[in-house]
């Protein structure tokens, strides 16, 4: 499990979501203005780090933000999604599906007791998360903390060259260190220059498990 990094920095937790907010329908767009705290100034992207920052608050959450599988290649939910008291459903792949199930009693207020608010910034977060290979890897290496590599002349473990530092060279060397900027490019690499495989992509309708 990555008990020792997060997934994503900062910045691709950002990045995840200022891209995936302008898939957002006008209803949808409508219900996360909705449901966002003063403090994202209008922008869900400046909350998508928030569930990192709560760690230490909500202690329960930590396995919410991975999963394991005992080195196959598959992911099997009543195996590998729990926690490590073997409770159901706390990894990464749970905590999507309870917080999307939670964001659809918005606007039925007899139906729903939750807290929106966190439900909306837990689910960008973990659908971000869920996004990072080496989150839903391996337990014996620890989601890549144990394996260290070469950075150009750095020395560190893969999971935070994969988090941080290839996303800050990235955007060091080609984007002028400007992050909208990068998040331009990303987008014009998703709907330009591969369209075909775009187009594709919106089609799936279970994502594929590729393993190397």
């Amino acid at each position: 499990a990555p008990r020792r990094a997060d997934a994503w920095g900062k910045e691709g937790h950002i990045m995840v979501c200022k891209i995936a907010e302008r898939y957002l329908s006008e209803e949808a767009a409508a219900a996360v203005q909705d449901l966002l705290p003063e403090s994202a100034g209008g922008e869900l992207s400046t909350m998508c780090p928030w569930a990192d920052t709560m760690r230490f608050r909500y202690h329960w959450a930590s396995p919410l933000h991975y999963a394991n599988t005992p080195n196959v290649c598959n992911f099997n939910f009543s195996r590998d999604c729990h926690n490590s008291r073997g409770e159901q459903g706390m990894c990464v792949v749970g905590a999507i599906n309870n917080y999307t199930d939670q964001l659809y009693t918005y606007g039925d207020s007899s139906k729903s007791s939750y807290n929106l608010t966190e439900s909306l910034m837990f689910l960008a977060h973990f659908v971000g998360d869920v996004h990072q290979p080496l989150h839903v890897g391996y337990e014996e290496d620890e989601g890549g903390n144990t394996i260290m590599v070469r950075w150009y002349r750095r020395k560190a473990n893969l999971h935070h060259v994969w988090d941080v530092s290839i996303i800050d060279t990235v955007m060091k060397d080609f984007y002028n260190k400007s992050l909208d900027t990068m998040v331009d490019a990303l987008q014009t690499n998703l709907t330009v220059s591969t369209p075909l495989a775009y187009q594709q992509f919106k089609t799936l309708p279970v994502p594929s498990l590729l393993c190397f």
